[in-house]
């Protein structure tokens, strides 16, 4: 049996389908959206309500404090061991998010250097003093290719390479693993044209704010966050309006910025993964297409599994 897996960039409707195809095939969702793990970041990553639910169990959902960093290697492990526990009592998987590498990581065959929390404590205090040009320089100077693959503005990626090659002594490999699946699974896209994908994002961030977004942040920021926290699209924003750097339309107007940029992110990883099947996100007959693939799938009568239905409009 199939995992199947719902992906594809941001406000395309991954979360309403997942629980559709939950429900249908008798299933229970698995999160792969890396914030969603966090308790009380709910309205920002759009978190899915109990009533929106629909009695369909979601695991990790509201996992960790959002004071916590949480790793891809540990959502990884978290993943596959909730994928077994499934399967041994046979029922279906719905893994559903549009964190790309994690994904990846809970289908795929990839491995994960260890992890020193003191080194990187270390690290993360040294960008916080020194600035993020300054780490990214110093990983520049020991391993050009993957400092080039790096925004120096993603403190959190340039921390783990620095991480990596400290206690490797090797450069951090960029390179993923090709597409085949560890897991077997089907994965379906789901894909809007841009202009309906930003009207539906500016949608999104309106109903954020009207639901109480910067209350949450608010609140959040006092309990404390943690840097991976603090990044996440939309509250880094609100931190910057807290934090008296913008006022809150414009905080307002780069949070749909920055989710369309993320959207638009999320459709490149996506789209170079061949295996994925792509479906029209707005099509009025999308879930009886996608059980039609979970049903071809199973049944092997996919042709080229690797082969999309569909190819996503350019980012």
């Amino acid at each position: 049996m199939n995992v199947v897996a719902v992906v594809g960039p941001t406000a395309t409707g991954k979360s309403g389908l997942g629980v559709e195809l939950a429900l249908a095939l008798g299933g229970q969702v698995v999160n792969a959206d890396a914030f969603a793990l966090y308790r009380g970041m709910d309205i920002g990553t759009a978190k899915t309500t109990k009533a929106q639910r629909r009695g369909v169990v979601h695991h990790l959902v509201d996992v960790v404090g959002p004071d916590v960093a949480v790793s891809v290697a540990q959502y990884r492990e978290a993943g596959r061991t909730v994928l077994a526990d499934l399967a041994e009592r046979g029922q279906r998987a719905v893994v559903v998010g549009g964190s790309g590498l994690y994904v990846r990581a809970l289908l795929d065959p990839m491995q994960f250097p260890g992890t020193d929390p003191g080194l990187r404590e270390t690290l993360e205090r040294r960008a916080e003093t020194e600035g993020a040009a300054a780490v990214h320089a110093e990983l520049a100077a020991l391993a050009p290719q993957a400092a080039a693959a790096i925004d120096p503005r993603n403190v959190r990626r340039v921390v783990r390479a620095l991480e990596v090659y400290a206690l490797t002594g090797r450069p951090p490999t960029t390179d993923l693993p090709t597409y085949t699946y560890e897991v077997p699974a089907v994965q379906l896209g789901l894909e809007l044209d841009r202009e309906a994908l930003d009207a539906a994002i500016t949608t999104r961030v309106e109903s954020m704010w009207a639901a109480g977004l910067v209350e949450e942040v608010r609140t959040l920021r006092d309990a404390g966050m943690s840097r991976t926290a603090r990044g996440a699209v939309g509250y880094a924003q609100v931190l910057a309006m807290l934090d008296g750097q913008v006022d809150e339309p414009t905080a307002q107007a780069q949070t749909v910025t920055a989710t369309r940029r993320l959207a638009r992110k999320q459709m490149g990883w996506f789209g170079r993964d061949p295996r994925v099947h792509w479906l029209a996100a707005d099509a009025p007959d999308l879930l009886d297409q996608a059980l039609a693939l979970v049903a071809d799938a199973d049944a092997g009568r996919l042709v080229d599994p690797a082969a999309p239905t569909r190819r996503p409009l350019p980012g």
